[in-house]
């Protein structure tokens, strides 16, 4: 068998979250590789909204098993905030989630140090969620992490020796007011909910599954042009965010990859600072956030919205190696007489079709436009009852992009989504 792998082709908020659970049924393992409670995946059924930060999107699902990888980083508080919440709906995860010993703890310093980081940084700030993502990730490059396995191994030596470090860069590098112990008390409650989970070497139990024949679904956050290496740096998250990542952060070797499942929506939005080029400032740009409720789920804040970048799009399914594609709130961009792609940019008076190194600079979009559809597509049930303008605009995505839109998704719950039959 083999590892199949999911994840987001824009600047996160794809609507992975939906389409995972739309899937899991087809697979016996769900899983997460990377990124902490800085994602935030919706699902949306039986008339109920759930918001989902650290934990894989598939535990709605009570036959299937879901497994935090080792290139997560869990806050406690968060995670227990997640399974009292879960538990609420009379779902029971003791059998079904299992946690990887490998998995990087977010600390209460994390946090604290994340906003000291942030605050120095004025006007060049970067848009962190201030969840402590980027610190974690820098004590685990650094080789100072605590981890779950950490649990029941002198752990409280280790928590201190290590809120040690942080407090001298609090007092000394940043000169930052701060007040752990509230937090901390917090902090240490949702260690003893982990603490209750199936802690487990996650690489040997998954491939160990692929040797028993079992699917496995791996889920990714955020999206690719976030991804650390390959993304809008420095306006990026501190992790992989790409199909490479599923490698790293779940232990399963490059040749146990299958399907690669990108999603994206019909158009572009981002949440946070950094570069856009497709960014409207006008009122198309207003009517698709008030439409399609573009505001984080993870933090709030409302997102930044634009027409489809199709040279972005190209480069994170060059990057990722996509198999094929899933094309999210199409219904949003249901009252447009006019839609626009984006096809090239100008950059320096130079038409280009890729993404140049510096993206700071000033790039102006070249637009193809698109007759549009004017249908209520959330009433759509099937691929036969779409509009011929809305198959115009796959067609051209596909043709330019050279991978198939298999999935389409006309509205936020899980019945509204068509799976396309191709050939």
């Amino acid at each position: 068998m083999k590892v199949d792998v999911l994840l987001g082709l824009q600047w996160g908020d794809e609507g992975k979250g939906k389409v995972v659970d739309v899937l899991t049924p087809k697979y016996d393992f769900i899983t997460r590789f990377q990124g902490g409670p800085n994602a935030g995946h919706t699902l949306e059924f039986n008339k109920i909204k759930h918001v989902l930060h650290t934990i894989p999107s598939g535990i709605f699902r009570d036959d299937k098993i879901n497994v935090i990888g080792n290139g997560v980083v869990i806050d406690p508080v968060i995670f227990k905030k997640e399974i009292e919440g879960i538990k609420k709906l009379g779902i029971d995860l003791s059998k079904t989630l299992f946690i990887s010993k490998k998995a990087h703890l977010i600390l209460p310093s994390h946090r604290i140090l994340d906003a000291a980081s942030e605050a120095a940084k004025g006007k060049s700030k970067i848009g962190s969620t201030l969840k402590g993502i980027g610190p974690t990730y820098m004590d685990k490059t650094g080789r100072n992490g605590l981890r779950v396995g950490d649990i029941n191994l002198n752990f409280k030596e280790k928590y201190d020796s290590l809120v040690g470090k942080h407090r001298l860069m609090l007092d000394k590098l940043y000169e930052f007011d701060y007040d752990l112990s509230e937090y901390e008390a917090e902090w240490f409650e949702g260690i003893k909910v982990l603490a209750e989970f199936q802690l487990i070497d996650s690489e040997q139990f998954l491939n160990d599954a692929l040797k028993e024949g079992k699917s496995i679904l791996a889920e990714g956050a955020q999206g690719t042009l976030l991804d650390v290496d390959f993304g809008s740096y420095p306006f990026v998250t501190s992790s992989n965010t790409i199909c490479a990542g599923a490698c790293t952060g779940l232990g399963v070797p490059p040749n146990k990859i299958g399907r690669v499942i990108g999603i994206f929506k019909a158009y572009c939005t981002r949440v946070g600072m950094g570069p856009f080029p497709t960014e409207l400032f006008d009122a198309d740009g207003d009517l698709l956030r008030a439409k399609g409720n573009e505001f984080g789920s993870t933090t709030g804040r409302p997102r930044r919205c634009g027409w489809l970048d199709l040279v972005a799009l190209k480069y994170s399914i060059m990057i990722n190696g996509v198999t094929e594609l899933t094309m999210m709130k199409s219904d949003v961009m249901d009252d447009f007489d006019t839609i626009k792609i984006c096809t090239s940019y100008i950059v320096n008076g130079e038409e280009v079709e890729h993404i140049p190194y510096e993206m700071t600079a000033e790039i102006k979009p070249v637009y193809t436009e698109f007759k549009g559809w004017k249908t209520d597509m959330t009433a759509v049930a099937h691929e036969n009852e779409f509009p011929e303008e809305f198959n115009s605009y796959i067609d051209f995505i596909e043709k330019e992009t050279g991978v198939p839109v298999k999935i389409v998704s006309v509205g936020p719950n899980r019945a509204q989504t068509i799976e396309r039959m191709l050939d």
